[in-house]
């Protein structure tokens, strides 16, 4: 009976370190693929105060001083 109880928590041991390999496989593979450009990022996307006020004018809005 005990030789059993050994093989059950062996087999379920083998399963969880299986499901974790290909978890982080998988994680791996996605971290290679992914984008991370973040320190390219276009400045140009960003408003300086002038671009808020031709906006704030274009729609009739006074800008506060």
């Amino acid at each position: 009976m005990e030789k059993r109880e050994g093989s059950v928590i062996k087999t379920i041991l083998i399963i969880i370190g299986a499901v974790a390999a290909v978890a982080g496989i998988a994680y791996a593979v996605y971290r290679f693929f992914i984008c991370d450009d973040y320190d390219e990022f276009d400045e140009d996307f960003y408003f300086d105060d002038d671009d808020i006020a031709d906006l704030l004018e274009e729609d009739g809005v006074e800008e506060d001083k």
